[in-house]
């Protein structure tokens, strides 16, 4: 591994004194110039206040900010160079997949015949893109195993909560055990919205402790399986990275007890073109096309959470389906009497699934299988590198390979120096490296989650591992240089504490005047 020395110096972020954009607000600036549409109206309808029905109307017009567009760019370019992005530099939080996205999808989810689209136009009239939907689903059935696909939830927890009411209606239709069968097994090393969606579902959760290698413990898992058990969510390869080598015997487990198997897609990334989930036995499955397929989400949004099923379970897709008739047109199918219902406004976020479409068309089988194998090949290379770093540890069974992530154990870092995986991750963002997920899994003390995916050269993967170095021998050398981290980014370092807490949070413009009357009050 050849490295450079790391200047931290060249690494600041800008740093504006930027105002909320309501504070720039001039009264009767405007930042457009268009032709007025009100005399118009008046000549075709009479008035503007008879164009929208009575119980439609605003009693007062949404209060915008007053402003031009040049002031509008210019906001929002300053807000952009002082965050960080990964057309900036690596970007590893584990568990996320940041990777790069493609130029081409933009353009392809930007192209005026899809854009222009509105979902209540007749079918006749957008026969291109439901076959471009029709066309994603057969892709998305192949690549994961499934029968069938919904491309309805618009992101991962909601693929997870549709997945799993599908899985409650199967137990009430078919088998007639809905209320009996009230038990979700979940590994404690699960993501957090599995537990979240099993409850919102009706379910209680039942948990499944991991081994000492980090895989699922079977004999736990035949002592939790029984007449209640619904179903088991399970993510292949685990948030360890490990790839759960007694899946067969999972499943087997699940399905004797007769429950189903729920594949949480959050880790695909690991295994396209290489292994099927459906292969693997599981009857429900999810994908984050945002994460998997290439889609930017970085800030909360936006996502796409197709769900996949084993033919049996397929009546009970959200409806509509999109489906190709005998002449080769497409159409909407809502005679589903024992679906679930919708679970969308309309039919899912389009231009995502655009996104994904134009990523997948544009690799192929081998081009997915080969990214898997780039992803996987990046991990193991960084949790290699950085389990020998002084400091850090690879927990768990060190023999098996990880999958498309690594978790990296800060425990000994901490015990010898105070420095805590949270120091470490701050200090990293003066690097030019974004912070790794910390703390997650929750069974891994001090932990620092890695995922670099497959866009990551190795030249950037050898200077992630040497910020890693660097982090480390400040920590032995100069323990207060990390613990006040980050010194070069926009906004240094927040209390942890109050940033989270709910009284603090000022999420909208009408709280922060709210807030501000209050103040004056006191």
């Amino acid at each position: 591994m050849v490295t450079q020395a790391i200047d931290d110096s060249k690494t600041h972020q800008a740093k504006w004194d930027e105002p909320l954009i309501f504070e720039r607000s001039t009264p009767g600036m405007v930042g457009h110039m268009l032709p007025s549409v009100e005399d118009g109206i008046r000549k075709t309808v009479g008035s503007i206040e008879s164009l929208v029905p009575e119980q439609m109307r605003r009693i007062q017009p949404p209060k915008l900010p007053e402003i031009s567009e040049l002031q509008v760019i210019r906001h929002f370019t300053r807000l952009s160079q002082m965050n960080f992005a990964v057309n900036l530099g690596t970007y590893p939080l584990g568990s996320c997949t940041m990777k790069y996205n493609p130029a081409v999808n933009e353009w392809a989810a930007a192209l005026p015949a899809f854009a222009s689209l509105h979902p209540l136009q007749d079918v006749s009239t957008a026969q291109g893109s439901l076959e471009m939907m029709w066309e994603l689903e057969q892709w998305l059935s192949e690549i994961t195993g499934m029968d069938s696909v919904t491309l309805q939830p618009a992101a991962g927890a909601h693929g997870e909560l549709t997945g799993v009411l599908v899985m409650r209606q199967y137990h009430k239709c078919v088998t007639g055990e809905c209320t009996q069968r009230n038990e979700m097994l979940i590994p404690d090393a699960a993501h957090g919205t599995n537990p979240a969606s099993a409850a919102m579902a009706g379910y209680e959760v039942v948990v499944i402790p991991s081994n000492k290698e980090g895989f699922v413990d079977t004999d736990a898992l035949k002592s939790a399986a029984g007449p209640h058990t619904a179903g088991l969510m399970l993510t292949n390869p685990n948030t360890i990275g490990l790839f759960e080598k007694n899946i067969e015997e999972i499943g087997g487990i699940v399905h004797d007890a007769g429950g189903l198997l729920y594949y949480d897609g959050a880790n695909f990334n690991a295994i396209v073109g290489m292994v099927r989930p459906g292969d693997m036995g599981f009857d429900v499955v999810h994908m984050n096309l945002h994460k998997t397929f290439s889609t930017p989400h970085g800030g909360g949004g936006p996502g796409s959470g197709p769900v996949g099923v084993k033919q049996n379970l397929a009546e009970f897709l959200p409806v509509p389906r999109v489906v190709k008739k005998r002449d080769g047109s497409f159409d909407l199918d809502y005679d589903l009497p024992r679906s679930i219902g919708k679970v969308h406004g309309f039919y899912g976020n389009f231009g995502i699934l655009l996104r994904a479409y134009a990523y997948i068309y544009a690799l192929g089988r081998r081009g997915l299988k080969r990214a898997s194998e780039t992803a996987v090949l990046n991990a193991n290379y960084c949790g290699y590198h950085v389990s020998r770093i002084p400091g850090f540890s690879l927990p768990y069974s060190r023999d098996d390979p990880r999958m498309h992530e690594c978790v990296v154990s800060a425990e000994d870092l901490k015990a010898n120096t105070g420095v805590a995986a949270m120091n470490v991750a701050k200090r990293l963002l003066d690097l030019g490296v974004h912070a790794p997920t910390i703390y997650f899994p929750l069974i891994v003390p001090e932990a620092l989650m890695i995922e670099p995916t497959e866009s990551e050269s190795k030249q950037e993967l050898d200077a992630l591992i040497e910020a890693m170095q660097r982090v480390s021998r400040e920590a032995f050398q100069d323990p207060e240089r990390v613990t006040s981290a980050p010194h070069s980014t926009a906004r240094r370092r927040l209390d942890e504490y109050r940033a989270a807490h709910p009284k603090t949070l000022t999420l909208s413009w009408r709280m922060h005047l709210e807030r501000q009357a209050e103040e004056g009050e006191n």
